[in-house]
């Protein structure tokens, strides 16, 4: 986890946010901002639980409530009572950040149907039960936060494939959130990181320097860069159905 250094003070006083797939990268960065804004927070992990711990730490050093909750996306149950946990450990839920995913790259014919199963059901499935449990405890002002990706929207070669697919479908879903839940004042965003430097995808790693190549700015983004993107979006009323890109013009 990353050190913070944000001015969110204060924007989120008094909500509560749950980040999935919260105990490293993006989502521990990203649950110690919403903890800085002012929110508790609550985060799950699947195998990363002194990680999880450490994230929890970070958040009540800030003065907040903070929460580590296995959970496995790929479990559909699993999945929705998160949110419900969420709700009853820290008394509510008013931000839910979609984090958690996997990635399956290779070539299409070597993808089996296990991988698509399991890609589907974690990227997909998982976000959809989370957003279904969420809209049904959020009150008014609610804010659904899904991480999607570059790949989404600019495909640089072959092997992507079926990660694509499974985060292209979420752009339809928070569309069609933003649709059903605006009434309700509860917003729904999606953000699409470009190569961002963590341990799962270091810039100093081998697919690096080909990776920065893609972008127009020619370098990694930081954790930092996409959480301070989803901590605007959790205090943001009047923004809904969009994609934001923090992919250093990947898609230009």
């Amino acid at each position: 986890m990353t050190s913070d250094n944000g001015t969110d003070n204060g924007t989120l006083d008094g909500k509560v946010a749950l980040v999935t797939g919260g105990s490293r990268g993006i989502g521990a960065t990203t649950a110690v901002r919403l903890a800085r804004a002012g929110a508790d927070v609550a985060v799950t992990y699947v195998n990363g639980k002194e990680a999880a711990s450490d994230v929890v730490r970070a958040v009540e050093a800030l003065g907040r409530r903070g929460v580590a909750l296995r959970a496995d996306s790929a479990d559909a149950g699993e999945a929705a009572e998160a949110v419900a946990r969420t709700a009853s450990a820290l008394g509510g839920l008013d931000v839910l950040v979609n984090n958690a995913g996997v990635g399956v790259i290779g070539p299409l014919a070597t993808l089996s149907t296990e991988d698509v199963d399991r890609v589907l059901a974690v990227n997909v499935r998982g976000v959809f039960l989370a957003s279904q449990a969420a809209a049904a405890l959020m009150p008014e002002g609610g804010r659904i936060i899904t991480i999607g990706s570059c790949m989404a929207q600019r495909v640089p070669g072959p092997g992507g494939t079926l990660y694509t697919m499974s985060k292209s479908a979420l752009i339809g879903l928070t569309k069609a959130l933003a649709r059903e839940l605006g009434a309700r004042g509860i917003t729904a965003n999606i953000v699409h990181p470009g190569p961002i430097d963590t341990d799962m995808n270091p810039a100093d790693g081998p697919y690096g320097p080909d990776q920065a190549a893609l972008t127009a700015l020619g370098r990694f983004g930081t954790v930092e860069e996409v959480a301070s993107t989803v901590v605007h979006l959790a205090g943001a009323s009047y923004v809904t159905g969009a994609e934001f890109s923090v992919d250093g013009g990947h898609a230009a």
